[in-house]
């Protein structure tokens, strides 16, 4: 329809007191174009239905949905937390007043209120999941770097492998102080705050470490640890920031894209590091790197906010699309948490428990695949660092490609709690699989082949469990993941030691055989576990 047309049928309707029926036009986002995801929360009572990422999630999302009041498509899985509420009619420039009307709505918002300003480009929310990212490749180098450092180090000062393995462990001693009280200072005052401190504190415990090691190994040994301590509430702080930041539809993959951080991380540190080490000395790792952390702190700061309710610099369409589409909870901060609530569910079980599971295989490959390339493959340290980096390459790719399948699937209209059980199960049995035939593998190109596939799908675990906190519970994200992640952790310090003694008990041939065997059953255990219990339906208000 020419604009003429309509602005004569519009002031015609007008003069005839006919009420046109308006419409709100939606902001666009690049990752999730669907009509009918809502608008402002509680913006008009006309319907009231609310999604899996910004209510209640509603039964049999799977099925086909109908067709909004308005002719909004509802078949995304979710339906919108409230259709749209009347806006101003437009002005032009002749002083005539333009309602606008679907036929015409794209015409005139484009031409009046400028194309452009928030419905297209940059938007506010990719900033702070991609500073998220950053942070957690910084997470990654800063704890990566010892495993490089200890070699020269250990010469320098004199310590045996009971020294060395001291050093190594004090670390995690931090890093499961600060899991939980991470997720409660975050859902009580913001991610912002708490993501912001941890990383400054355990970048400045990173650079301070050659100053700790010159001076003793109990100075060595509390900076290892201080670090975990800040290190600790990374996970927690980011999974309470993003259920504010990040709309429903675009959940799984902005996680994926975040935790995807700590396998480039763990890429780049095992890469940059002994060149670092040759050219500068090994303390230039830890001064470089946690360089970059204090660096990332003031972006931090002058870049994000905890919530979109409260940075001024958000356009206001950006900021309506995203209230639109997160559930009201993630907004409060959380008061007193209802503990015995949490873990009185067995769907907060299926998490931690999960969690544990899928953490005793990752952990094992994480801190023993150098020694298997060496003590069964007879390869060189150097060759076993080199192999040791292609399944992080392989873990970072799919968990991105898993966490866009699993946003993908859910608009298409499968259910949220389908989408979590599939993915958490390719993540689970494909790893068992892989490390099941290793005990036949005799070749190093085999040898690495499993263990790509193992991390390749470990990585669809990104879109099952570590996506399935905020699906439950909005308000107590980070509080939920401080717990899982606590088992999580218990787990890798658990299985390591128990490798070692496996190993010393069956020899370099036997004892591997036990250990992949070992690890198979926990994520056999892990799949019946989250089938059984877990859920993607909002339990806690």
């Amino acid at each position: 329809m020419p604009l003429g047309c309509g602005v004569e049928c519009a002031a015609l309707m007008r003069q005839q007191q006919l009420a046109p029926a308006p419409r709100r036009r939606l902001a666009h986002s690049p990752c999730s174009m669907q009509a009918g995801r809502g608008a402002a929360e509680g913006a008009t009572p006309h319907v009231k239905a609310r999604g899996a990422h910004g209510g209640t999630p509603r039964k049999g999302s799977h099925e086909k949905s109908p067709v909004s009041a308005e002719g909004l498509s509802a078949a995304s899985g979710y339906e919108a937390d409230a259709l749209t509420a009347p806006q101003p009619q437009q002005q032009q420039p002749g002083g005539l007043q333009v309602p606008t009307l679907p036929l015409l709505e794209g015409l005139v918002s484009d031409t009046v209120a400028g194309a452009g300003v928030g419905a297209f480009g940059w938007q506010k929310r990719w900033t702070v999941v991609a500073l998220c990212f950053v942070a957690f490749v910084l997470c990654n180098l800063d704890r990566v770097n010892m495993s490089v450092a200890i070699l020269p180090m250990a010469s320098q000062y004199g310590w045996d492998a009971a020294t060395m393995g001291l050093v190594q462990s004090s670390f995690f001693w931090g890093y499961l102080l600060t899991q939980v009280a991470g997720g409660v200072l975050a859902d009580r005052y913001g991610g912002r705050l708490v993501l912001g401190l941890g990383v400054l504190w355990w970048s400045l415990a990173t650079a301070l470490t050659p100053v700790a090691a010159a001076a003793g190994l109990p100075a060595l040994l509390l900076a290892r640890c201080l670090m975990g301590v800040g290190e600790g509430v990374a996970m927690p702080a980011m999974n309470a920031l993003l259920a504010k930041w990040v709309p429903g539809g675009e959940r799984s993959r902005s996680l994926a894209l975040v935790y995807s951080g700590m396998f480039i991380g763990s890429v780049v540190g095992l890469g940059a590091s002994p060149h670092m080490l040759n050219a500068f000395g090994w303390q230039s790792v830890f001064y470089v790197f946690g360089s970059l952390g204090v660096a990332w702190h003031f972006v931090w700061r002058s870049q994000v906010r905890s919530s979109p309710a409260e940075d001024s610099s958000l356009h206001p369409e950006e900021r309506a699309y995203i209230l639109a589409n997160t559930p009201n909870s993630s907004r409060e901060k959380a008061g007193a948490i209802p503990w015995r609530a949490l873990l009185s569910r067995r769907e907060v079980w299926a998490i931690i428990l999960t969690h544990f599971c899928h953490n005793w295989g990752l952990f094992i490959l994480l801190t023993w695949m150098p020694a298997y390339y060496n003590q069964v493959l007879g390869l060189n340290l150097t060759q076993s660092g080199l192999l040791s980096v292609l399944p992080w390459v392989a873990q970072a790719v799919m968990a991105n490609v898993a966490g866009w399948a699993a946003d993908g699937l859910v608009e298409r209209g499968v259910s949220v709690t389908t989408v979590r059980k599939v993915m958490q199960s390719i993540g689970l049995l494909g790893p068992a699989f892989f490390l099941s035939q290793l005990g036949g593998v005799t070749s190093a190109t085999g040898a690495v082949l499993c263990m790509i596939g193992s991390q390749g799908l470990d990585a669809f675990s990104q879109a099952g469990l570590y996506a399935n906190h905020t699906d439950i519970g909005p308000r107590y994200a980070g509080v939920l993941l401080g717990l899982s992640n606590t088992a999580g952790v218990l787990a890798g310090v658990l299985g390591s030691l128990a490798t070692g003694f496996l190993l010393q008990a069956g020899g370099d041939a036997g004892g591997w055989s036990n250990v992949w065997t070992v690890a198979v059953g926990f994520y056999l255990a892990g799949t019946a576990i989250w089938l059984s219990m877990s859920s993607g339906e909002k339990i806690f208000d």
